[in-house]
């Protein structure tokens, strides 16, 4: 069984710190995706017999890390699927960048469109047949010498929709060599994380905000300090 580093447990819901190599859903490799993990830990931690519920509410791309939350039950699934679905929930994601926006802050709306075969998105600024509106806005809260970090919030939840956007504006994610990086990162991550998730409790009604703890990377360290 995989490790997992748990940020917040009950009944309900289970908030986890995805690794960069980690899986949230199946794929063509067949490896172990994060549900089958987190089934086998509440099977032994809870000592059940026969199948465990965990629902998956909400996706980062392999290669990404940070806060995701998966569902307990049917009933917390579909309640947190509505607050998804209804963007009552908040995202904060940092990201490690090559290069220093223009703007220390700003808003980039662009139209995005998805090549399947390529498992990559396109952005443009206006809007194409089959395109969708992809919002987000970013801040720049820490530079190291040569890199640089960007708080971003999203508005919208598209394909690569960070990554393509930063990489529109010239600001390409650290590792990131499908969107233009130099090289790729030694584990096969790039420098984005889920640093914060806020949602409602499906059935308390509770604010649960988790901070996820950043990747144990150097460069990340040193972000993570200097922003404290």
């Amino acid at each position: 069984m995989k490790e997992l580093t748990i940020l917040y447990e009950d009944n309900h819901v289970i908030v986890v710190n995805k690794k960069a190599s980690d899986i949230v859903q199946g794929d063509k490799t067949g490896d172990e995706t994060m549900p089958d993990t987190i089934k086998a830990y509440l099977k032994e931690k809870y000592q059940k017999p026969g199948n465990v519920f965990c629902g998956v509410v909400h996706r980062l791309d392999r290669p990404t890390s940070g806060a995701v939350v998966f569902a307990r039950t049917s009933k917390a699934l579909e309640r947190l699927n509505a607050q998804f679905r209804d963007k009552e929930t908040n995202k904060v994601y940092w990201a490690i960048v090559e290069s220093k926006p223009e703007k220390s802050s700003a808003t980039l709306t662009h139209y995005l469109k998805k090549n399947e075969k390529q498992n990559k998105s396109y952005a443009s600024l206006t809007e194409t047949p089959g395109s969708k509106k992809a919002v987000l806005h970013y801040q720049l809260i820490a530079s190291s010498d040569k890199y640089h970090l960007l708080e971003v919030r999203l508005e919208t939840g598209r394909h690569h929709q960070i990554r393509v956007q930063l990489s529109t504006i010239g600001c390409i994610i650290k590792g990131d060599v499908k969107y233009g990086a130099r090289r790729s990162n030694p584990d096969g991550s790039v420098g984005l994380h889920a640093r914060t998730l806020t949602f409602n409790h499906p059935t308390t009604k509770e604010v649960i905000s988790m901070t996820a703890p950043v990747p144990e990377d150097s460069l990340w360290q040193f972000f993570e300090t200097a922003v404290k």
